[in-house]
């Protein structure tokens, strides 16, 4: 019987085009040589990361980085219904507002009952009469009124409870929308008078905190029945922003407030939603209103790279997040994160 001869040692294969480049510049480097081979690229920082460095540069770069916005076609897509609700938006009259009224009434099923704020009654009326006219089955009603004041809040309240009886017992949705920037020319040592601040901080704080206690008090806890709560938050309520003191602080204060809602009440399901930098009026006035130059460019160039998001985008985003319904109540959800 003869003797099997022991095979070669193994050859290693030669270089593929790229690799011999690869292994020059890792000498120059310093580094210890090593056979390259390719493979998946690393994976990118996650974007809750990304979204989260300073502005304007990095912060910037990561919404230049973002996937790009899906386009938003109202008559394609297939509506995952929110069951019988009775819902109340403030801030419906424009801007993000009014564009997520116009994705959540198509959800809410038979008998729900949508009750818009705002302060501006004819785009109220136009809004609801559109919604009115192409949704059968749901009653929509509408309040004109300032939240900032003693006067229009309890009008809202008032609506609230006359509209209760006639909604539906199982669902509660409140969503505060209704926000405002405040005089983004000034900084913060030209903040000297009382009366303009307790003035933002009551439409921007106290009217959401009174309406969301009003709201969850006379519905009341119900066997079966369930209550959410959404703010409508931004970065702003985690990051400073030079000259927007008041919007920085009415922002922070909002989301720490439903974070204790949720809290005390496990029962109700809290959301601070960050909608992104949004094309709106809000937006315009960031860019042409700021008193620091450098924040006035920073937003100037999310304007002009097309980086600002859509309404629709956004608005889908905070629609989809309310219909799995698995967020942590509490939660501060950004845009990029979802």
């Amino acid at each position: 019987m003869g003797l099997c001869r022991p095979d070669p040692p193994a050859r290693p294969h030669p270089p593929r085009p790229g690799q011999r480049q690869q292994h020059q510049q890792k000498q120059r480097r310093g580094r210890p040589l090593r056979s390259v081979r390719p493979g998946p690229a690393p994976p990118r920082p996650a974007r809750r990361e990304m979204y989260g460095h300073k502005y304007p540069g990095s912060f910037l770069k990561a919404i230049v980085n973002r996937p790009l916005q899906k386009e938003f076609r109202a008559s394609s897509p297939t509506y995952m219904s929110l069951g019988s609700v009775l819902c109340l938006v403030t801030g419906a009259s424009r801007g993000f507002g009014r564009t997520l009224v116009r994705l959540l009434a198509p959800r809410l099923g038979q008998g729900s009952v949508l009750l818009l704020l705002a302060r501006s009654a004819a785009q109220l009326a136009e809004l609801a009469a559109e919604l009115r006219g192409t949704r059968s089955g749901l009653r929509v009603e509408f309040v004109a009124a300032d939240l900032g004041c003693e006067q229009g809040l309890r009008q809202a309240t008032a609506a609230l409870r006359e509209v209760l009886p006639a909604g539906p017992p199982g669902r509660l949705l409140l969503i505060n929308n209704a926000g405002s920037l405040g005089d983004i020319s000034k900084t913060f040592l030209d903040l000297t008078d009382p009366d303009e601040i307790n003035s933002y901080f009551a439409f921007n704080i106290t009217s959401a905190l009174c309406l969301t206690s009003s709201a969850l008090q006379a519905f009341g806890k119900q066997p079966g029945c369930s209550r959410t709560v959404v703010n409508i938050s931004s970065l702003c309520a985690l990051k400073p922003f030079k000259n927007w003191t008041l919007y920085c602080s009415g922002k922070a204060a909002r989301d720490m407030m439903f974070q204790v809602l949720a809290l005390e009440e496990p029962d109700v399901r809290v959301l601070n939603y960050a909608p992104g930098p949004l094309d709106t009026d809000m937006q315009l006035l960031a860019r042409t209103k700021t008193g620091d130059a450098d924040m006035r460019q920073f937003f100037q160039n999310l304007q002009e790279s097309g980086q600002l998001i859509d309404c629709s985008v956004s608005a889908q985003k905070l629609m989809k997040l309310l219909e799995e319904d698995t967020f942590c109540s509490g939660a501060h959800v950004d845009f990029y994160s979802i």
